[in-house]
């Protein structure tokens, strides 16, 4: 995830100055991996989903571009991108539920890898929900979360966007299935690992 020499980091204080031609300039340089956080979000999706990854992208970019804000570098673009393709998809599985049903949530278990089965769209609600629970409570295990869960980041991956150490990636993503396990089945024992 290099910066190309420093050239997005520069495109994303142009942007923050309110320079219209950065945010075109900047798209080339980063879909690779926006496209690639948005098809490993896709994945997780029902297969009928109306939105596919470009789209995803696109309404993922128009918020972050129209946003002020104080861009550090391309892996606080990439990380803040993972977060609203998260947005992006939690918005359109609520329109989706209240549609067809009503918009009430189930309670689901905890799976090992936290995957999105196509048949348990509302699990995409309730744990975005739970997230914003640990959000309150640890933000970088929420961050964690939200990186390997929904964006299908590696350890390693997340530990360069948040400039920490695979271990204790691996270590927060292990309290926070704790956690999130516990909300979501009270009194349940982890899993041995």
């Amino acid at each position: 995830m290099a910066d190309d020499g420093g050239q997005v980091t520069q495109l994303l204080k142009a942007m923050r100055s309110g320079d219209p031609q950065a945010a075109q300039d900047l798209l080339p340089l980063v879909y690779a991996e926006l496209h690639r956080l948005a098809k490993s979000y896709m994945r997780r999706e029902r297969p009928d989903h109306t939105l596919q990854a470009t789209a995803l992208i696109n309404e993922a970019y128009l918020r972050l571009a129209g946003e002020e804000i104080d861009w550090k570098n391309r892996a606080h673009f990439i990380g803040l991108s993972a977060q609203v393709m998260r947005r992006v998809l939690v918005d359109h599985a609520r329109a989706h539920n209240a549609e067809h049903r009503g918009g009430g949530l189930q309670r689901v278990e905890m799976q090992e890898e936290l995957a999105i089965s196509p048949e348990k769209l509302d699990q995409v609600q309730q744990i975005d929900d739970l997230l914003k629970k640990l959000e309150t409570v640890n933000p970088r295990q929420a961050r964690v979360v939200e990186l390997r869960y929904f964006g299908g980041l590696t350890f390693e991956e997340i530990g360069g966007l948040l400039q920490l150490t695979s271990r204790t990636v691996k270590t927060d993503w292990a309290l926070a299935r704790i956690w999130l396990l516990d909300q979501l089945q009270p009194g349940a024992k982890p899993p041995n690992e």
